[in-house]
């Protein structure tokens, strides 16, 4: 499915986890829609911020169940996406956090 980058990528993670991710083993975190493959996500990182991607893990993050007194609702699930760049790059967008 030939879609827009920006579609695809949803937003940038930026958790304890994922900063450390970034320091030791230049790999990126970010939210993606939950239809996009492995190769649409390369596709979308690689054209959005110039860089060469060498692999894609993703995963699925189930919804939580919260409760607010008497009444309780359910969070969306959402798919993440693990980056890992070519040794020497790194993405601008995360440089300043």
């Amino acid at each position: 499915m030939k879609t827009d980058a920006r579609q695809i990528i949803g937003r940038a993670l930026t958790t304890e986890r994922s900063v450390i991710m970034r320091e030791e083993t230049n790999r990126y975190a970010f939210e993606v829609v939950q239809w996009a493959n492995k190769h649409d996500i390369k596709r979308a990182v690689e054209e959005l911020f110039k860089v060469h991607v060498i692999s894609v893990s993703t995963q699925m993050v189930r919804g939580k169940v919260k409760q607010l007194g008497r009444f309780s609702g359910k969070r969306p699930s959402w798919k993440k996406a693990i980056v890992k760049l070519k040794k020497g790059e790194n993405l601008p967008l995360f440089e300043n956090l």
